[in-house]
């Protein structure tokens, strides 16, 4: 099946409403019903039973009882490229969260709560949906299905670290076998899978590099030869990795400026491992490549890098150091003895990265600039042409698309655009098709989360709107919302805090009074990179916040069948001056698009979360005023400077206890963890 067509099933599968809402007029329910006779599957279910055939007849040639399908590629990338979709081409389910695992007599996916109801609309009755995404109920199935001593098979390729070694402490007690088999299974019997990319490498403009990648590299290599452990090389195994030390960046995957690559940096030799018919002759010179010596990148044919790895090990008093987190296990295992290894969770270059140096900030607030002129006029346009009842969620995805596109730098939407109305904006990652959009009226909320890639930066705002009279509920749970992403946003703390110490700051004011929402509450955003640029957010496994990074700040809420909110915005972590203490910081907020007044409800602001709003407003106006008018928008203008009017204390204004929120902010993350 064709990546196009994937594409529409990704759209079909996350429609309006409950289970017997039709998929559209007289077509039936949009969910399958497997306890019917006979089975019911909606349109968007996809025929599995051959390919399930011929997967398991390879399976049994190889002696397996089971094979694991992880949702990911060989540089265990959240985003894949069209031929690394393995569970989609076997399952149907095109969500970017899910492992399947497939036996000789049963088919099962695991996903999460994000795409349960997607899961339903397009796997056919071959399918079993498992509410769970952790190793644990996995390998509990693999149990009781697999008999002891069986084989359970594995490609290497698409397993970290961490999960190898997960699926390993719980298996081999049991006792069932783990068997990596390099060559992937599902490839096998794929017959028309993706071709490779063939688009040539490009390089950023100077004027938005402040680091050379000469620069890049020999930092790097000082941070080796700092560290006490003594490595001789880094390897360098997700495709940010690479595209942001050589500053180069490709189009392998849908979104993402990412070209396949791993890169073997030591302290003497650079190996770059890509397609090289791929990489023209001015990049060839760019990077060096027709020298030996230390600061010249040696071109290898990506797919050589196994064999690099091993004769690199064979010299004497090399040790390499891996960041278990994207390294995958096919080339971990090579790695021996032990002290021929390094490991931490994430390498330098990834952490390096998190912080943008000076030239990287001004040009990410540039990018975020031009973005909010774009999002600004797609809702005028939406408060205007809202009321003729011709607009749809679809409609509205591609204008706000198409405002994007006439901005300086553009190169293309950053994700697929969430545009959801009413019941659909309940389902945290719908996206329209024109098959299935519904039409927008002024009677329901409407939440457009998008984004935008620029040469010089990556963005993703949310934006939740009402064109009518929203319900007392409605204007409750948006402001709650609301105070949450304010609480977060004019938070100070130190240097160095963890993101999930303050998580709970986003979602007290929803918790007062039962209300929660069921994803993370932000990610790390790059310079025309992925829109989840790893491992900045507020997770556990999310690295400390430091000056220069920017992240996410997205709380949101959810109203099953009804309706859903959510506001985020991208901030950058800045220094800030308090009365007595050094080294603190803030959120600098660097979307700039007002906040829907109507659904806020001031009366339950405390003062300060009225201060922050105004300022923010305030903000907004002195950045956006001069950019709008320079582009000519004077009815986008009006409309700016008519909804970031000041609000007005009011005399029930709540009150926000500080002294909590720094407790929140001080708790060990480890308690942090376990009440979440």
């Amino acid at each position: 099946m064709s990546w196009s067509s994937w594409i529409l099933l990704a759209y079909l599968g996350v429609l309006t409403g409950g289970p017997n809402k039709a998929l559209a007029e007289g077509s039936g329910s949009t969910e399958r019903n497997c306890s019917a006779a006979p089975p019911y599957l909606p349109p968007t279910a996809v025929n599995t039973k051959q390919r399930l055939a011929a997967l398991r007849d390879v399976m049994k040639a190889q002696n397996i009882s089971a094979y694991i399908i992880p949702g990911t590629d060989a540089h265990l990338s959240e985003y894949i490229a069209p031929r690394d979709a393995r569970v989609a081409f076997m399952s149907g389910f095109t969500g970017s969260a899910g492992t399947a695992v497939v036996t000789a007599t049963k088919a099962t996916l695991w996903t999460d709560s994000r795409y349960w109801v997607q899961a339903e609309r397009q796997m056919d009755c071959n399918w079993e949906l498992e509410k769970d995404v952790s190793i644990r109920s996995i390998t509990d199935w693999l149990i009781q299905e697999v008999p002891e001593e069986k084989q359970i098979g594995f490609d290497p390729y698409v397993f970290s670290v961490k999960t190898f070694s997960a699926y390993n402490a719980n298996l081999s007690p049991a006792p069932r076998m783990l068997k990596s088999l390099p060559d992937n299974l599902v490839d096998k019997v794929w017959a028309n899978r993706p071709a490779e990319p063939s688009d040539n490498l490009v390089r950023l403009p100077d004027n938005i590099i402040e680091r050379t990648w000469l620069q890049k590299v020999e930092y790097i290599r000082s941070i080796m030869r700092e560290n006490p452990y003594k490595p001789t090389a880094v390897l360098l195994s997700a495709l940010d990795e690479t595209a942001w030390l050589f500053n180069l960046r490709g189009n392998d995957i849908p979104y993402n400026p990412f070209f396949y690559s791993y890169t073997l940096l030591t302290l003497d030799e650079i190996w770059l491992f890509v397609h090289t018919a791929r990489v023209p002759d001015d990049l060839r010179t760019y990077l060096n490549a027709t020298c030996y010596v230390a600061d010249c990148v040696q071109l290898m044919e990506y797919g050589q890098e196994l064999n690099q790895l091993t004769n690199y090990l064979t010299r004497p008093s090399t040790r390499v150091w891996v960041g278990t987190e994207y390294t995958n296990q096919a080339l971990y295992e090579l790695i021996v003895p032990e002290d021929k290894l390094m490991t931490t969770d994430y390498s330098p270059v990834l952490t390096t990265k998190a912080v943008k140096d000076a030239t990287e900030q001004r040009v990410l607030r540039e990018a975020h600039v031009r973005d909010a002129v774009a999002v600004m006029q797609l809702l005028v346009w939406l408060e205007k042409n809202v009321p003729t009842g011709k607009e749809t969620e679809m409609t509205a995805a591609d204008y706000v698309n198409e405002c994007r596109s006439k901005q300086k730098f553009s190169k293309g939407p950053s994700f697929e655009t969430i545009s959801a109305s009413g019941p659909n904006a309940a389902l945290a990652h719908y996206s329209p098709s024109s098959d299935t959009a519904r039409v927008l009226t002024v009677d329901e909320m409407y939440l457009v989360d998008s984004g935008g890639q620029y040469l010089d930066g990556t963005t993703d705002i949310t934006r939740t709107v009402h064109w009518g009279t929203p319900t007392d509920f409605q204007r409750e749970a948006y402001t709650r919302v609301l105070m949450g992403n304010i609480e977060i946003s004019r938070n100070i703390f130190p240097d160095g805090t963890r993101g999930i110490n303050m998580e709970m700051l986003g979602r007290r004011a929803l918790w007062e009074v039962g209300l929660n929402y069921g994803h993370g509450t932000g990610h790390g955003v790059g310079n025309y990179f992925g829109v989840h640029e790893w491992p900045v957010g507020f997770q556990s496994n999310n690295i400390p916040f430091r000056e220069g990074m920017f992240t996410s700040i997205e709380p949101g809420y959810y109203k099953e069948n009804d309706f859903g909110i959510r506001i985020e915005d991208v901030a950058m972590l800045a220094p800030v001056k308090t009365a007595y203490g050094n080294n603190f910081l803030t959120f600098d907020i660097v979307s700039l698009v007002p906040y829907d007044r109507k659904l806020i409800d001031t009366s339950i602001l405390s003062p300060q979360q009225l201060d922050w709003l105004n300022h923010y407003y305030q903000t907004v106006r002195d950045k956006m005023g001069p950019e709008l008018k320079s582009q000519g928008l004077e009815e986008v203008y009006d409309w700016m400077v008519k909804n970031t009017e000041p609000f007005t204390t009011t005399q029930n204004s709540a009150t926000v206890a500080c002294s909590f929120s720094l407790l929140l902010t001080l708790l060990p993350t480890a308690l942090l963890h376990h009440l979440l």
